[in-house]
Parts: structure tokens; C-alpha cells; sequence
């Protein structure tokens, strides 16, 4: 799974938007006229600057900083990747180092004294022999004129042209990014942008430029920014322009399957016969194949090769290259031979040339997503490079999760190397999983179901109970999953001549239904309100009610033994928070799993005739049992905390502010236990009571009876809440905060946009029902600070029915990030995060 994107395979949607085609069905293209001839002749015109050689021959005039490219390839594409090196550095903004932007397939092509770069849509087009068939559907959709450039020489149909504007501009949309963020309006100063000679290189195959760019505001307006940069006036990155040579015509393009496990990339044929589909689907893949394809193990003839950053530490280096060596475990099970290698970054290579696969170690100012992204061709889906990008507070994350596990710092004696052994076990797992990105797949979030069957899940690290105490010697897998194996198959085994391919490959996934095993995304695991009972993040187990229940025996553990020994001896006690939180909060992802269950159909991506589950409603035995592991996450002794903790976090000193990933206080400084009480029955009443569960709790009751009611279940949540016997003191409160979340989240779902009419009737009513169960016992109930809270609840219900429209709904504060920090969503569109 930021910034993808912080990335999928450049992704999905970016993917599928350019489109490819092959090599000897491009368009005739006219011949080019004759050169005007110029005042100067070309020697002339760049005699004394330093001279390029390579795929776009260039010269660098110094005194200028200027770079005149010479265009000898018109009517000729290539494929052009804009990139950014030198970065901002913030993951909720996203623009990092190293981070790769769109690739296109583009062309020079002169119209008088101008020379266009035009990019064709791949996206549409005609695959015929017919001239006049392609020729109609090019006319029919729109190309983009990315840059218009003006001759200052030409010889012999060469054109020289000052390309240094090209270089100065804003391709990655800094501007864009920075504006959407709130952190105000910048422009490009071109007075401090200049030319990066150290990586502007040529080679056979590919020209690289790079550039200094400044982006200036006035009015600098977002903290984000002021917290990177040493003048937020001013913010200087460095870009890069790749123009590399486009693949030869040998490749061959994979079908998708949507059960196969791969990204998809896409076009329109307008030229399909009436009974074939106009949308053609093929997966994204590097090219491999075996010296001899009938052999049952053999070389491949050239591997894929990555190569990791060398400016990663030494223990960490080792670890991502052990970790992303697991794919040669599911290449050797196809039939390769060391076809999967990786290997340190040489010094005299740069990372953003595109002959490189690399995995580089990035750095930011807090935790956030990892990405697998790749340069692939957009005619026919090959990946021609892979990029990963991973956070460097990766594994201080997951050294932070085992000092609340194990609180390990006892004085006089050594600290256990468990918390260290997490954090590289995860590491390893992670460049697996971002390299597979690389290598066109996709997330795979059914495996953690299946004995732990993909690397291409989110995992939770696995923490048991041993003899009464904490263990996390194993907390991640240490190889490729079986699954694993049969995506690579799928997508890179190299059959015999004469072999029928299609039936072959479908072989290979129906083996793997019989297996037992399946694939399911981001589409279905993601979603707050999904509906998959298998399907989620970070989450570990066959059954997601027993593993809840499962994790919240750990935590309590967890919290049980929480005190001084989870900071090391000299550290502020303040900063027990900070390794506090993922532990109160350590159960939160297997919440969501176990919510899917209810309201939860179990479906796969079913092709007709295939054997799998279509869309079967689950029994409901699942559904109640689901019910009752997340009421037990919200009882009193679930959130409550010991006084001898509350006594050991004092507020922050000096020098030490409060930040994003702290729990949010209604007492200002001071740290509130009430407020992370009602954070945490918020994250399971939000999650049950989302309008699409609720409407499928609904629909699903009235096809079968048997089934939880939305009604039954708002019933069992009030008496294990709000209805439950009042208790005193701490524990009481934390009862008030509980049914406050039960409140504003059934009150939210009477009055959402997005329930069906029969949900927000069933949740008005049980307001209504619950009013007239409170209004007695405003007037019975002794005790001042309960019959406030009735007397607070009784009036808020009442002004929600009187004036629906001005109901005021006041959320309780939102708990500290779980997942990384930074958006998201571009997984779907460029990029493909990770992390926890």
C-alpha cells in the first residue's frame, strides 16, 4: 500500500491511462521535410560548449547554464519519466527523494521553426493493418503537446534546440501538491533554478538531465512546511528528466486475470471484432525468459537485477537484500536459475537511471508509507524499471511496538535483542513486499488468512503468550509465501514452443483454488465500510473474532506490565507515552477485520465455470460471535488503566512537544485516560455502525430471517453500553465515554447522506427508544454525575429529532495515526504504499 504513491507499479489507474501498442503497428508516420537552412550552421552554433554524446547528443554552454539538445530522431518515440531527487522531506506531503512521477511514450515532431514533444493516446487505438482504420481513431481522441521548443540550427534534418526551460519546469506539480496541502501559493523563481551537471548524463540507450528548481511564496501558510524546510519562502529541490529509448518489439504481453494477482494495464482496440471485448487487459511484468524454455530448470537469459541504496546503514542494507532475495525462492519454483538477484548499488551509477532496478532507503521527518513503483512501457505493460522506496523510520517504528511488548530495560541487566530482531524481521518482509510492487503485483490481502500464504499482505507482527510472558520470536515470515510462487508463475514462466498458453496459465491458477488458496485487494481491503470476511490490513489469523480476542489477551498483557522499564534509564518519563500508544491502540486493525464479518459476504473474483464462492451472505453463528469479540474490546476493564500508570506520565517537558502520534487531550497538558477511552470505543463503534454495514445488516435480515437484524444488533450494543449498570469513580467515567461513542456514531448514522431509508429509520427509532429508556432516570438516578450524563444525552437526542438539519455531531478525538503517516490513496493512482 502517500506520496504511491509516496508507490502500485507506477499503478492502476496511471498504468491503464497509457496504454501500449506494439512496435509494427505504429502509425505510418510522414516523411520529414527539409530543413530550413539557418543563418549559422550547427558547429557553428555550439562550438566551444561541452559536448554529450549519447541517445539525445547535447551540449552544455556553462556561461550560460543553458543546454541545447540536438534532435536527430523526429517522428521517432521514446519514452520520457520525470522524477524528483532531491526532495522535501514530509510524508504528508509527499514529494520525496528519489520519487518517481508519470513516464509517457513521446515524440519530437517539427512544425516549421518549432519543434513539438507530443505524446500519442495509447489509451485508444486500432490494431489493424488498415492505414486509414488507425488513422481514424488517432483523429478521434485528443493527443497532449507537452512542451513546444523553437529551432536555433539545423543540418541535415538534425534540429538544435535550448532545451533549459524544459528543465525548469514544475512536472512533478510541486506547485499543485503544495497548494492542495494548504501550505500556500508557490511559483518556480527561475533566477535560483539552475542546471545539476553532476547527474545530467548521456548514454547508448538513455539521456539523463537534472536540475536545481526554487519554488517561492510571500505567504508561506502551513506548519508542514515550516517544519522541513530552514526558509518555507524558499524551498529548493532537485528534478530529474529521463529520455530513454523504448523497448524492442520482442516482448510479449501476458493476459490479465483478475485472480492471477497482477496490476492490470489496458486500451480500447476499436479494431476488436463485434464479439470480442473493445477493452484489452494485460498484466505488467519485467521480460524474462529462459535460455531454454523446455528445460525443467534453466538460466534466464538476462536476470532481473536490483540493486539497493548504499546509503542505507550496514545492518539495514543487509537485511533488505536478504529480504528481497526471498523472490528467487518463487523463481527457482517456476524453472529459473539465479533469474532473480540483488546486489549493492555500484558508485558510478545513479539511481534514476532507468537501466537500474533499485531499492533506495529514503529519509523523512516522521514515519510513513513505503512505495514499489516502476517506469513501465505504456504500449505493452513491461516494467522497465523498478523503484522501491522505503522509510527510514521503518524499523524505529517496529523497535517502538517491541519496547511496549516487552518493556525490556531492567537496570544491571543486558536489554533483549528481540527488539532489534523485530524490527530487521520486518524489515526483510518489507523490501520483499515492496519489490514484489516491482515486479507487477499486486496486494494480496486474503494470504494472512491462509497460513500467511503472500508477502503481498500487510502483517501484523505475530506476538503470543508463552508461559505467561510476551514472545515475539517469530514476528514475521522469513520467506516467500505459496502463493507468492504461484504469481510468478502465472506471470513469468516461460512455456515451451507449443504450448497452449492460455489453457497453461489457467491451469496454474486453478491449482491454486484447489490449493485453497485466493487473492483479494485494495478495492475489498481497504474500505471502512468493506464487506469481506478475509480481506483486510494488518491483520493475522483464520478467524478474525478469534484473533481479536486472541490480540486483546496480549494487550492486556502488554498494559499489565507497563511502567518504567519501557523507556531506558536518563529518558524524560513523558516519553512513556510515545510507547504507550501503539500498545492501548495495539488491537485497533484486528477490530477491523473482525467487523467485517458482520454485515460480511464471503466472495472472490469468480470467472464462470471457475468452482469459487460467488457472493455467499455468512452464517449466523459468524455474525454474533463477531459481535460479542468487539463488545469485549470496549468493556470497561478492556480501556480502564491502573492508577500506578497514570501516576508515571507526567506532561511533556521542555523541548519535548506534543506531536501527531500522541494520543489527542481535552485536559491540555496533562495526559487524559478518558479521552483515549472514548478514542477506542469510537474506532469499533465507527467501524459498526458505517452506513454501508448497517445497510447490508438490513438487506441481509430481510433475505434471511436467521440473520443479526441492524435493530438486534444496535440492541446489543446499548445493553453492553449505554444500558449496562453505572459504576463509580474512573471506571464509570470511562462508561460515559463508551456510550458517548455509541451515541454520536448511531446518531451520525441516522443522519448520513449515505443509509438507505430503512437504516436511518431503525437508528432513529432506537434513539427514540433509548430517550424514552433515559428520561425516568434523569429524575431516579441518585448519583449527580450519572444523572447529568443522562440528563446531557436525553437533551442532545432531543435537539437531533427537533432539528435534524443543525444537529451539532461532535466526534470524539481522533486516535493517533495506526497506518504510516500521509495520504494513502494514491495506492490507487501512481504509487503503492506500505508500512504500519
Amino acid at each position: 500500500m502517500k506520496r504511491t504513491a509516496l508507490a502500485f507499479v507506477i499503478t492502476l489507474v496511471c498504468l491503464t491511462g497509457f496504454a501500449q501498442k506494439k512496435k509494427q503497428n505504429n502509425n505510418e508516420q510522414p516523411a520529414t521535410p527539409a530543413p530550413a537552412q539557418q543563418p549559422a550552421g550547427l558547429d557553428a552554433k555550439v562550438s566551444g560548449y561541452q559536448k554529450f554524446p549519447g541517445y539525445f547528443e547535447f551540449y552544455y554552454d556553462e556561461k550560460q547554464d543553458k543546454i541545447f539538445l540536438l534532435i536527430d530522431k523526429l517522428d521517432t518515440e521514446f519514452l520520457y519519466v520525470e522524477s524528483i531527487t532531491a526532495a522535501i522531506g514530509s510524508n504528508d506531503l509527499g514529494i520525496d527523494r528519489n520519487q518517481l512521477g508519470n513516464e509517457r511514450v513521446v515524440k519530437f515532431v517539427k512544425r516549421g521553426p518549432k519543434v513539438l514533444l507530443i505524446q500519442p493516446n495509447y489509451f485508444y487505438r486500432a490494431i489493424s493493418d488498415n492505414a486509414a482504420e488507425r488513422k481514424a481513431v488517432e483523429d478521434s481522441f485528443a493527443q497532449s503537446v507537452l512542451w513546444g521548443f523553437t529551432s536555433t540550427a539545423e543540418e541535415n534534418g538534425r534540429v538544435l534546440v535550448d532545451a533549459t526551460d524544459f528543465f525548469f519546469q514544475d512536472a512533478h506539480d510541486v506547485i499543485g501538491t503544495l497548494r492542495s496541502s494548504q501550505q500556500g501559493t508557490y511559483a518556480i523563481d527561475k533566477s535560483r533554478c539552475a542546471l545539476y551537471m553532476p547527474r545530467t548524463k548521456n548514454f547508448p540507450q538513455n539521456t539523463e538531465f537534472e536540475a536545481t528548481l526554487t519554488f517561492t511564496s510571500n505567504q508561506p501558510q502551513g506548519l508542514l512546511i515550516r517544519s522541513v524546510t530552514p526558509t518555507p519562502g524558499a524551498i529548493t529541490i532537485r528534478a530529474h528528466y529521463s529520455f530513454v529509448q523504448l523497448p524492442d518489439g520482442d516482448y510479449k504481453p501476458r493476459v490479465f486475470d483478475p485472480r492471477a494477482g497482477y496490476f492490470p494495464m489496458s486500451y480500447y482496440d476499436f479494431a476488436s471484432p463485434f464479439n470480442e471485448p473493445v477493452q484489452k487487459r494485460f498484466i505488467t511484468r519485467h521480460r524474462l525468459k529462459k535460455k531454454d524454455p523446455s528445460a525443467a530448470v534453466s538460466e534466464a537469459v538476462e536476470p532481473i537485477i536490483y540493486y539497493v541504496d548504499p546509503g542505507a546503514p550496514e545492518v539495514v542494507r543487509k537485511a533488505l537484500i536478504e529480504g528481497a532475495m526471498w523472490w528467487n525462492q518463487a523463481y527457482e519454483a517456476a524453472g529459473y536459475k539465479n533469474a532473480f538477484q540483488v546486489q549493492v548499488l555500484p558508485a558510478d551509477a545513479d539511481p534514476m537511471d532507468v537501466r537500474y532496478n533499485t531499492i533506495t532507503w529514503v529519509h523523512r521527518s516522521t514515519r510513513g508509507w513505503s512505495y514499489g513503483s516502476s517506469v513501465t512501457d505504456p504500449r505493452t505493460g513491461e516494467i522497465i524499471k523498478g523503484h522501491v522506496s522505503l522509510g527510514s523510520l521503518r524499523d524505529r517504528q517496529d523497535f517502538l511496538i517491541a519496547e511496549g511488548l516487552l518493556a525490556p530495560y531492567e537496570e544491571g541487566k543486558p536489554v533483549s535483542k528481540d527488539m532489534e530482531n523485530l524490527a530487521i524481521a520486518r524489515l526483510k518482509q518489507l523490501s520483499a513486499h515492496e519489490v514484489g510492487h516491482t515486479l507487477g503485483i499486486s496486494h494480496a490481502y486474503s494470504s494472512s488468512a491462509e497460513n500467511l500464504a503472500s508477502v503481498m499482505d500487510y502483517p501484523h507482527p505475530n506476538v503470543n503468550i508463552v508461559d505467561g510472558k510476551i514472545d515475539v520470536s517469530h514476528p514475521y515470515d522469513d520467506k516467500i509465501g505459496a502463493f507468492d510462487k504461484v504469481m510468478v508463475a502465472y506471470g513469468y514462466q516461460d512455456f515451451p514452443q507449443g504450448t497452449d498458453e492460455k489453457k497453461a496459465l489457467n491451469d496454474i491458477i486453478q491449482n491454486s483454488l484447489k490449493a485453497g488458496y485466493t487473492f483479494l485487494s485494495d478495492q475489498d481491503g481497504r474500505p471502512q465500510g468493506g464487506a469481506h470476511p478475509f480481506t483486510h490490513l494488518w491483520d493475522n489469523g483464520a478467524d478474525p473474532s478469534d484473533e481479536l480476542l486472541r490480540v486483546l489477551d496480549v494487550r492486556r498483557l502488554a498494559l499489565r506490565n507497563f511502567g518504567e522499564r519501557n523507556i531506558p534509564v536518563g529518558t524524560p518519563m513523558a516519553m512513556l507515552e510515545e510507547v504507550f500508544v501503539p500498545m492501548y491502540f495495539f488491537h485497533r486493525y484486528q477490530v477491523e477485520a473482525a467487523v467485517k464479518m458482520v454485515g460480511g459476504v464471503n466472495y472472490r473474483y469468480a470467472l464462470r465455470g471457475d468452482g469459487q464462492p460467488v457472493a455467499d451472505l455468512l452464517t449466523p453463528q459468524q455474525e454474533l460471535k463477531a459481535i460479542e469479540a468487539l463488545l469485549k474490546s470496549v468493556e470497561p476493564s478492556a480501556l480502564t488503566l491502573p492508577e500506578s500508570l497514570l501516576k508515571i506520565i507526567p506532561p511533556r517537558p521542555l523541548g519535548y512537544q506534543r506531536h501527531q502520534e500522541l494520543i489527542k487531550l481535552k485536559t491540555q497538558l496533562t495526559f487524559d485516560p478518558i479521552a483515549a477511552a472514548e478514542t477506542a470505543s469510537d474506532m469499533t463503534f465507527s467501524l459498526l455502525f458505517h452506513p454501508a454495514r448497517a445497510n447490508r445488516l438490513f438487506e441481509h435480515h430481510s433475505r434471511d430471517a436467521r440473520l443479526p437484524s441492524l435493530g438486534s444488533v444496535i440492541d446489543k450494543v446499548m445493553s453492553a453500553t449505554v444500558k449496562s449498570s453505572p459504576k463509580q469513580g474512573y471506571e464509570g467515567a470511562v462508561q460515559m465515554a463508551t456510550a458517548n461513542a455509541v451515541f454520536t456514531n448511531l446518531s451520525k448514522l441516522a443522519l448520513s447522506k449515505d443509509a438507505a431509508v430503512q437504516t436511518k429509520a431503525i437508528a432513529q427509532l432506537k434513539l427514540t427508544q433509548l430517550q424514552q429508556w433515559i428520561a425516568p432516570r434523569v429524575a431516579s438516578t441518585a448519583d449527580e454525575e450519572w444523572k447529568a450524563f443522562y440528563s446531557y444525552l436525553n437533551d442532545a437526542i432531543g435537539k437531533m429529532k427537533a432539528d435534524p438539519e443543525k444537529a451539532v455531531q461532535e466526534s470524539p478525538l481522533a486516535a493517533p495515526p495506526g497506518m504510516p503517516i500521509g495520504t494513502d490513496d494514491m495506492n490507487y493512482c501512481g504509487f503503492e504504499p506500505e508500512n504500519r
